[in-house]
């Protein structure tokens, strides 16, 4: 019996996608660019077999390789009738796909011998490091991690490695000897432990090998699932690829979509090869290209196809050529800045203007190549009272080496054998990196990803205190962790609902009206180590990868995109070196852009506030927020601040918030020293924003007045 699926409208499909959901029962391969539709497609395509007979709903399996991914999945087949229930369309991960079939056919193929799923590797992959000779620190144990999961992604065995690494260009946190060795360790480790320990790659190991083993198991699970649908195909690994092959077995109703040009986690062992020899596999497949952009304007489309455009190798020729639905919008913005600092003031004043014309918080983003660059966003966004998010990691204070750091400034401040000369001004930054050398602060950069993220993580911090001691040569170390105090405090995001901070792999799949691509300068993107080094060649197929991850960055933005680099970064000797551009930018920048050629002087900086004082620049953060220079008098009320603290605890836990949410110390502080009359008085304080004044303004200004009436009928 057919199973019931409502009346399919296809008339709202573009003549593409109807094409690939009318397609016949069989393989399918969809090669769908950004912005193009995709999900809507396959699911259309799942209730277009099952309307027609091919399949019933139940005998449908859909991967993809997110969560995320799935779980819209699963919601756009709910509302087609389709999904979510027992009996209806199974939409998982690879992993939650492969978790629920071992847990079924384990009794038949292993029997009683208990298993568990782990929790963490971290904990057995540092004892293998250490058993291996190796001193096992946090950022070397998830680099070891990351070589083993590929690895293991990638079907090969802990012997092969050392070969397996040299051929494909990894980036090993020691010697390839030592990685296999730990590798080794850790799989010994698991088999011996009480009870047999599994990790995610050995639930997908496990149940290939059991279908691949034991007919019985196979003949099952085949005939209960036939049809199948795999989503981001261009990211599949080999050890995916081998549980996909098991589930088909000599069956070919396979419906496949993605894009070759989005392919950016082969660290992870992912591979397009799989997409790019589809037809070769199936000589009778229906290929299908959507290429209608309906994410985009016209303006950002084009450039994307200028990214792609100068793509070489064999996913090049496979490239699609977007065509953009959208009407038209403004041209993309390129700009130059004198260093990480100038870029972020002049992105967050951006974002400032992009706001107050009507652009949701949370309809902009800024995308960088890694983590350790977020820090100086952070930090304008802050200053502006701009609510952000940063997604895909912890806040740039809220690393575990960040925290590491300022506790070893605490014990260096705490120390009295440091006379006041070596606390303040150009020595100040002497005494810094001395502090963060016992943390990680090295003098070259290290190998290894966590590692290098530590290290540009520690080398940010002596940035930051360069920065405040070159406005400010008094500055002394006991300011300056006020000043990262307050910064800590400041830009914890206090909602979701703003700006989102993302590195570009972060941002795979997500899309935004206004995208910020900053840093773009050779070394970032690409990253330094695929331009080859010591004497080794350039690693041309890690560069064409950098290239599409600039591509997916350009790809998310639907309406405004502005891409922005440096003249100069930090390196690790303490000085400033000079980089250049992007080779990818190349070609891109229109004549007209006053960024198409190099600038002979960088841009002046946004002006900064005035102390309420003396009435001189502003420095840093704490300074902002409170209006006034660290050394210039500002006593708060001590009794209205305490009241201004009792309402915050108060209000914070009716609406079941942090107090913090609701305004840190150091706005608090501000408005006791300030003693504010009305809003407009309020919105002067830097970390008071218009949301801010319209949900606790009028609570904030009686509590002011409160106090000053008694002060007036009860002066000391």
């Amino acid at each position: 019996m057919m199973d019931r699926v409502p009346a399919l409208d296809l008339t709202a499909l573009d003549p593409e996608q109807a094409a690939a959901v009318r397609a016949s029962r069989g393989p399918v391969c969809v090669l769908a660019g950004a912005g193009t539709g995709k999900t809507r497609t396959i699911t259309h395509r799942i209730a277009h077999l099952i309307a027609g007979g091919h399949v019933k709903a139940d005998q449908v399996l859909a991967v993809t390789f997110t969560a995320r991914a799935a779980g819209e999945m699963r919601n756009r087949l709910r509302t087609m009738g389709l999904g979510g229930d027992a009996g209806q369309v199974q939409a998982r991960t690879f992993h939650a796909a492969a978790l629920r079939q071992l847990r079924y056919f384990w009794p038949q193929v292993v029997g009683d011998v208990p298993w568990r799923l782990i929790d963490s590797k971290f904990p057995i992959v540092s004892q293998a490091a250490q058993r291996a000779g190796l001193r096992a620190s946090t950022e070397l144990v998830r680099d070891l991690l990351s070589e083993i999961e590929w690895a293991k992604a990638s079907l090969i065995a802990p012997e092969d490695y050392p070969a397996a690494a040299a051929v494909h260009h990894r980036d090993a946190p020691v010697d390839v000897a030592k990685v296999a060795e730990v590798y080794q360790g850790y799989e010994s480790a698991k088999a011996s432990a009480d009870g047999l320990l599994l990790d995610f790659d050995d639930l997908l190991l496990h149940t290939a090998a059991a279908l691949e083993d034991y007919p019985a198991v196979a003949d099952e699970f085949r005939g209960r699932y036939r049809s199948f649908v795999v989503d981001e195909y261009q990211d599949v690994t080999p050890l995916q690829q081998r549980v996909l092959d098991a589930w088909l077995g000599e069956r070919d109703d396979l419906t496949v979509v993605g894009d070759a040009n989005q392919t950016i986690y082969s660290f992870t062992g992912a591979t397009p090869s799989y997409l790019l020899d589809f037809s070769r596999r199936f000589p009778d497949a229906t290929v299908v290209r959507l290429e209608r952009d309906y994410r985009s304007t016209p303006q950002v489309v084009s450039l994307a196809n200028q990214v792609i455009g100068a793509a070489r190798g064999r996913i090049a020729g496979t490239r699609l050529a977007l065509i953009g639905q959208r009407p038209q919008g403004p041209e993309p913005e390129f700009a130059e800045y004198a260093d990480p600092q100038a870029e972020a003031v002049a992105v967050a004043a951006r974002i400032e203007k992009l706001i107050a014309d009507g652009t949701p918080a949370a309809e902009i983003a800024v995308l960088y190549r890694t983590n350790a660059l977020s820090e100086p966003f952070e930090q304008e966004l802050g200053a502006r009272a701009i609510p952000f998010q940063v997604r895909g990691g912890e806040g740039f204070f809220q690393r575990q080496e960040v925290r590491q750091a300022v506790s070893a400034l605490r014990q260096a401040d705490a120390r009295d054998d440091l006379p006041d000369e070596a606390r303040c001004g150009s020595s100040l930054i002497t005494l810094v990196r001395a502090a963060l050398a016992p943390v990680g602060l090295t003098a070259e950069e290290p190998a290894g990803a966590q590692a290098k993220e530590r290290w540009s993580s520690l080398l940010a911090l002596v940035q930051l205190t360069e920065e405040l001691v070159s406005h400010d040569d008094d500055m002394d170390l006991t300011a300056l962790l006020r000043e990262l105090a307050t910064r800590a405090e400041a830009k914890h995001p206090p909602t979701v609902d703003g700006v989102t901070l993302a590195s570009l792999h972060a941002a795979k799949g997500l899309e935004w009206d206004a995208v910020f691509l900053a840093g773009l300068t050779d070394g970032t993107l690409p990253i330094f180590h695929v331009l080859g080094r010591k004497n080794a060649p350039v690693d041309e197929a890690g560069l064409e990868e950098e290239r599409r991850l600039l591509y997916v960055g350009v790809t998310r933005a639907r309406e405004h995109l502005s891409l922005s680099w440096t003249q100069r970064r930090l390196q690790a000797g303490g000085d400033y070196r000079p980089v250049t551009r992007s080779r990818f930018l190349n070609g891109l920048i229109p004549d007209s852009s006053s960024a198409s050629r190099i600038a002979v002087e960088a841009p002046a900086e946004a002006p900064r506030p005035l102390c309420r004082v003396c009435l001189k620049p502003l420095i840093g953060t704490y300074a902002t927020m409170l209006g006034r220079c660290r050394r210039c008098p500002g006593e708060a009320d001590p009794l209205l601040l305490e009241a201004l603290k009792e309402w915050r605890a108060e209000k914070a836990e009716a609406l079941q918030r942090r107090d913090f949410v609701v305004f840190t110390d150091t706005t608090l502080t501000a408005i006791a020293e300030q003693l504010p009359a009305d809003d407009a008085a309020l919105a002067a304080i830097a970390g008071i924003g218009a949301k801010k004044i319209e949900q606790y303004g009028a609570d904030v200004l009686a509590i002011v007045s409160s106090r000053l009436r008694a002060t007036v009928q009860n002066p000391r």
